[in-house]
């Protein structure tokens, strides 16, 4: 079930002898506005408490680190920066942060260094990690993703983090520029024809020289999205409980019929889908092969992103399919 998460800001005892709550105004000319003071429930049930807004913060993880970016928040420490340069171009970074490792294992040394007023980590880091990195400054955590509603959990990350660090106002432009681009994007698929086509996305690797091939179900983010243009998914495998990820292999893909197929490339010079079953008897006798209907979206689309990411991901299926 979803986890409700609770924000309360209140002022502090001498903005309020100066003023009323949230006013910038002040009797003294020379005297500064005092900072307000924030108190948050995170995704994991802690009480989350800070002086003021955040303003040096760390993110491990890349989903966090494109919230804190797009609510106009330079991190000053991000897990495996170049990763995130070359996997999450829709919401490029505008500083240079320390990298502070990778995202499964941040480097707690480096982290203090920092001197973060916040670090901001998901669920998916191990509790292990998360009790010592609360060591170091308020920690506040999101839950990674929720294949019941990932459109609603993705907004309600963005909007827990606006409100640690005080930039609600731009998550609500942020959420209403996403809706926009939903909707153009799906009058152009309705305005083509393609409203209600079947549509499976997918990404592939090579282990031990098999194809394994991993399908974003309805209960993935990106599944979510293309029900939000009108497309339909077509996986029929079960995802797991968090992501909506499935597995399969090529057969596995002979019940998906006539379809649209839409894959991301790893940001890689390996293409399982053009290259490695470019020659498989089974890929090429599918129906979406054999009627030119496979589409390798643009590399840099963080599939496990925000707002940006997914209104990129909408741009990119959409001129696909629509060309």
């Amino acid at each position: 079930m979803r986890r409700h998460l609770i924000a309360v800001v209140t002022c502090s005892a001498a903005a309020l002898a100066l003023t009323a709550c949230g006013s910038t105004e002040s009797t003294d000319a020379e005297a500064k506005p005092s900072a307000q003071s924030i108190s948050l429930t995170d995704a994991s049930g802690v009480e989350v408490k800070l002086d003021g807004p955040a303003e040096k913060v760390v993110g491990t993880e890349w989903n966090v680190v494109e919230s804190l970016v797009t609510l106009g928040v330079d991190p000053v420490g991000v897990a495996d920066v170049k990763g995130y340069t070359a996997w999450d171009t829709a919401a490029p970074l505008k500083n240079a942060p320390k990298d502070i490792g990778t995202r499964g294992e941040p480097s707690m040394d480096t982290i203090a260094s920092l001197s973060p007023d916040l670090i901001v980590a998901t669920t998916d880091l191990s509790a292990s990690a998360v009790k010592q990195l609360r060591t170091i400054a308020p920690v506040l955590e999101v839950r990674s993703a929720k294949s019941s509603d990932q459109i609603g959990q993705m907004e309600e990350n963005l909007d827990l983090i606006a409100r640690a660090t005080g930039t609600a106002g731009r998550a609500t432009e942020v959420k209403k520029a996403f809706d926009t681009t939903v909707a153009e994007g799906k009058k152009k698929l309705t305005d083509a024809g393609l409203a209600g086509s079947q549509i499976a996305f997918a990404d592939g690797y090579v282990a031990s020289n098999q194809v394994s091939i991993r399908p974003y179900t309805s209960g993935s983010l990106v599944g979510a999205v293309n029900e939000e243009i009108g497309l339909k998914n077509a996986w029929k495998v079960k995802g797991d409980e968090a992501y909506g990820l499935g597995s399969t292999d090529v057969e596995g893909l002979t019940v998906l019929g006539d379809v649209q197929f839409a894959y991301i490339g790893n940001n890689s010079d390996t293409d399982v889908f053009a290259k490695d079953l470019s020659k498989n008897a089974v890929w090429k006798s599918l129906p979406f092969v054999k009627k030119d209907k496979v589409y390798r979206l643009p590399d840099g689309i963080w599939m496990f992103g925000g707002p940006k990411s997914m209104q990129a991901y909408v741009d990119a299926v959409v001129d696909a399919l629509t060309k």
